[in-house]
């Protein structure tokens, strides 16, 4: 069984950084289970311009995702708890929530399972399973802080949606590429999403 990775967009800013790793994934042959949250919805319309009629029909996914990749993905309503992700027992490969919120970071820190996004990160954390969190937020408070390093010390891989410019990006989209290329590194995937620092630099050291 070819095990699904579980991609939860939540209500956070940076709904592009979920569309572009979910293109990544089905891309490389990876199968998707995706979760978008209510929230997320309305960011996805205020973001990108682009209202999605249903969070879980191929062809009104495919506003998002484009055609083919919708082909490729397995979705979840975000209040369907009878869905298989909803069980520790379902294999997957991991899961990766991107963006989080504070609120769902703060869910998966308490243990909490209000919505299937929950639920599903609850089940890959008591599983021993890879679980990724690309949280935006900005800036960060004492309890922000808290929830992340309780789930750090878990073993929950804490990303920020904090891109970098050594690679020398120019575009929105090549950001966008470097933060999903970290991503994808967590997750042990190979990827060429941005150009790796090699050590060097014209004209001397780097101070």
């Amino acid at each position: 069984m070819n095990r699904p990775y579980i991609v939860a967009m939540t209500g956070a800013s940076g709904v592009i950084y979920g569309v572009r790793l979910v293109r990544a994934l089905v891309e490389s042959g990876k199968n998707v289970a995706l979760v978008i949250s209510d929230a997320a919805r309305t960011v996805i319309h205020e973001e990108l311009g682009i209202t999605l009629r249903s969070l879980t029909r191929q062809e009104h996914l495919a506003d998002l995702f484009g055609a083919q990749i919708a082909k490729g993905l397995e979705a979840y309503s975000p209040k369907d708890f009878t869905a298989p992700i909803a069980s520790g027992s379902f294999p997957v490969s991991g899961m990766i929530v991107i963006p989080c919120t504070m609120g769902t970071l703060a869910a998966i820190a308490s243990g909490m399972s209000q919505t299937l996004i929950h639920r599903a990160a609850d089940c890959v954390v008591k599983e021993g399973q890879r679980l990724v969190l690309v949280p935006r937020e900005t800036p960060l408070s004492a309890i922000h802080l808290e929830n992340m390093l309780k789930l750090a010390r878990l073993g929950v891989r804490i990303v920020p949606a904090m891109p970098g410019f050594y690679s020398g990006a120019q575009t929105v989209e090549e950001i966008v590429d470097f933060m999903v290329g970290k991503v994808l590194d967590q997750l042990e995937i190979s990827n060429v999403m941005y150009p790796r620092w090699t050590g060097t630099v014209q004209g001397g050291a780097r101070e």
